[in-house]
């Protein structure tokens, strides 16, 4: 073990936020406001990606018009908030969290669900106090996360002691995204199979993937330190 512990980011839709079923669920209205065919969970699994406009295209075999784009989006967004309160967090979540804040070990929460909506849901789960930050989406929906993820951690640099060495960084989520957006800033990623992605998806991506947030923890805290 190194010197130095591994920061983590950690991503909320799929990952410490249990809401894959919400999800699929708003999903289907969506589709089904819009003409489309529903989508089962392993079809799902297997298609999605950021950015979503890319989703769609997988599925409408071409990419939506900003107009068709602007009601999806819409669409879903309302389907999926009227079921967000139902979901949980990941099993097992809060306690990693719980116990790593009070090890003295730092992290922080990065997603791109809107702002306005991921602080009142985390703050109902009872976690907030223990990342250092939480940024959720600003702006339009239809970007990636790596822009989102530079600003993230350059707002962090003040409040990790020491600093905060992109090396050191590890970011934690349920998407081939995640990954992308730990590279652009130099930072690791270890992807969890439990929400978005299938196993098969993620592994063609070239970091580690596991099938427990445990496991995700134990593994950003080795390949942190050695960092």
């Amino acid at each position: 073990m190194g010197k130095h512990h591994a920061h983590l980011v950690w991503d909320w839709n799929g990952t410490l936020f249990d809401d894959t079923d919400a999800v699929i669920g708003a999903t289907n209205a969506a589709f089904a406001e819009l003409g489309l065919e529903p989508i089962t969970l392993e079809r799902y699994r297997e298609l999605y990606c950021v950015p979503v406009p890319l989703f769609y295209e997988r599925l409408m075999g071409r990419l939506p018009t900003d107009e068709e784009w602007l009601v999806m989006d819409a669409a879903f967004h309302r389907h999926y908030w009227a079921r967000a309160d139902a979901c949980g967090l990941t099993a097992g979540a809060a306690e990693l969290l719980a116990e790593r804040q009070a090890a003295g070990r730092t992290q922080s929460l990065l997603s791109l669900a809107p702002h306005e909506h991921l602080i009142p849901i985390v703050r109902r789960h009872g976690i907030e106090e223990r990342f250092l930050r939480v940024d959720g989406r600003v702006g339009a929906s239809s970007a990636g996360k790596a822009e989102h993820m530079v600003r993230h951690l350059a707002e962090l640099v003040s409040a990790v002691d020491g600093g905060l060495a992109p090396e050191r960084v590890v970011v934690i989520g349920d998407a081939a995204d995640d990954a992308v957006a730990a590279a652009h800033v130099g930072a690791r990623a270890v992807l969890y199979t439990g929400g978005s992605h299938s196993r098969a998806s993620l592994e063609v991506v070239g970091v580690p993937v596991v099938d427990s947030l445990a496991e995700a923890v134990a593994l950003a805290e080795e390949v942190g330190a050695a960092g």
